[in-house]
C-alpha cells in the first residue's frame, strides 16, 4: 500500500546570504505590515525566532539590531529613544517589494520609453522601411542596403547603389507618462480578517521603485483615500495604515485630476486601488453616508467624474480586490462611462495585474 509521509516544512536559506541577511528580509516585511513600526516588528520577529528558530546560537536577535544600527537601518536617535526605521531602510523596503511582485528586471540595451509610433526619436527600432526623401542618412542601414543592391542588380559588372535599395532604420519616440496611483485606506480593507492594505502598500512602493529606476522621466502621484483624499509621498508608504473612514471615491478622482492638471505629460492615467463602492461625499462641510447598496447620490457624482475624466484623455483603471456582484456592477458602469479599464483581483496577483498595465499605458498617446 502506497502513502505519503509529511514531515514539517524547513523553508530552504538562501546559501549566498547571510544570518542578516536573511533576517532582514523578514523584517522588512514586518515593518510593512506594522505600519512602520519598528519595535512592534522587532517583537515579532522575537516571536517568530522561537517558533521557527531563524537565528543560531552565535547570531541573535540582538546581534541583528546591532547590525541594524550600525548598518544604518535603525535608529534610537529621537525624543523618546525609540527604534525608528531610516531612510535606507525605506528604501531597502521599496526596493524589496519590487522584487517580490515584479521580479528582477533586467537591463536592456535598448530604449525603455517606446510607443507604437515612429518618428524622429532618439532610440533606433528594429523595423525597416525604404528610404524616403529628407530622411536622416544616419539612420539608413547599410548592412540591409547593400543586401538589397546585390538582389537587386546582382554582382556582375560596377557595382550599384540606388536610391531604390536603400532601407532605414525606425526612431521610435520616448514617451513620458503622469500617473496617479489612489489607494483606498478606508475600515473595509481590513475587515473580515483579510489584511489588504499591505498588499496594495506593497505594489505602491514596487510601482515607485519602478519608476524611479526604470523610467525616471515619468511621474508618480500617490493618493489616499477615506472620508476625504490627500496625498502621501513615497517615504511615507510603509507608514501607511487604514482608518475609520468610508469610502470617499469622488474626493480621490477631484485630487488626482487636479495633479495630472499639472503635469505636461502628454499621457496620463490614474491607478485605483479598492476594495468596495463609493459610500462617502462631502457636501460643504458635512459629509453625506450611507453604506447599504449603491447609493444613487453618490453613484451620480462618481460617474460625473468618470466623464470629465474621459473628457480630459485620462483613463482610470480600476483594481476591485473584492468580487460581490453589485461591486462589479458599479465598476462595470464606472469603467464604461470613463472608457477606461476594470481587474477584479485576488491580492495575490495584483502586483503583476498593475504592472502589466502600466508597462501597455505608456505606450500610448491619448
Amino acid at each position: 500500500m502506497k502513502g505519503f509521509r509529511f514531515t514539517k516544512y524547513i523553508p530552504p536559506q538562501d546559501p549566498e546570504k547571510n544570518n542578516f541577511e536573511n533576517l532582514l528580509n523578514i523584517f522588512l516585511q514586518l515593518v510593512t505590515m506594522t505600519g512602520g513600526d519598528a519595535a512592534e516588528a522587532l517583537s515579532w520577529l522575537t516571536n517568530l525566532d522561537k517558533q521557527y528558530n531563524l537565528t543560531t546560537p552565535q547570531y541573535g536577535i540582538g546581534d541583528f539590531i546591532e547590525d541594524l544600527k550600525s548598518k544604518g537601518y535603525l535608529t534610537e536617535e529621537n525624543q523618546k529613544g525609540e527604534f525608528k526605521i531610516t531612510g535606507k531602510a525605506e528604501q531597502s523596503i521599496r526596493k524589496s517589494a519590487l522584487e517580490e511582485i515584479f521580479g528582477k528586471l533586467k537591463k536592456s540595451k535598448g530604449g525603455q520609453h517606446k510607443t507604437t509610433h515612429s518618428g524622429t526619436g532618439d532610440e533606433k527600432g528594429t523595423d525597416r522601411r525604404p528610404y524616403t526623401f529628407g530622411d536622416n542618412l544616419n539612420q539608413i542601414a547599410l548592412t540591409d542596403s547593400l543586401r538589397n543592391a546585390q538582389v537587386n542588380h546582382g554582382f556582375s559588372g560596377d557595382y550599384l547603389l540606388t536610391e531604390d535599395d536603400l532601407e532605414v532604420v525606425e526612431n521610435e519616440v520616448r514617451t513620458q507618462t503622469s500617473t496617479v496611483l489612489m489607494i483606498d485606506i478606508s475600515h473595509s480593507m481590513i475587515l473580515y480578517g483579510e489584511d489588504r492594505i499591505t498588499p496594495a502598500k506593497k505594489v505602491a512602493m514596487a510601482l515607485a521603485e519602478l519608476i524611479k529606476t526604470r523610467y525616471p522621466k515619468d511621474t508618480l502621484d500617490i493618493i489616499v483615500f477615506g472620508n476625504d483624499a490627500w496625498q502621501i509621498e513615497i517615504k511615507d508608504l510603509p507608514y501607511l495604515q487604514v482608518g475609520p473612514y468610508h469610502t470617499n471615491t469622488v474626493a480621490g478622482l477631484e485630487l488626482a485630476m487636479d495633479l495630472l492638471r499639472r503635469r505636461k505629460n502628454p499621457n496620463k492615467q490614474i491607478f485605483m486601488i479598492t476594495d468596495g463602492k463609493p459610500t462617502c461625499l462631502k457636501v460643504g462641510i458635512k459629509y453625506y453616508k450611507n453604506s447599504f447598496g449603491i447609493d444613487s447620490k453618490i453613484l451620480s457624482e462618481t460617474l460625473k467624474l468618470a466623464a470629465q475624466c474621459r473628457k480630459l484623455k485620462i483613463p482610470v483603471t480600476t483594481f476591485m480586490i473584492a468580487s460581490d456582484p453589485y461591486l462589479k456592477e458599479f465598476v462595470k458602469e464606472f469603467t464604461k462611462v470613463n472608457n477606461g479599464n476594470a481587474y477584479y483581483s485576488s491580492l495575490k496577483g495584483l502586483g503583476d495585474l498593475i504592472f502589466e498595465d502600466y508597462k501597455r499605458n505608456r505606450t500610448k498617446r491619448f
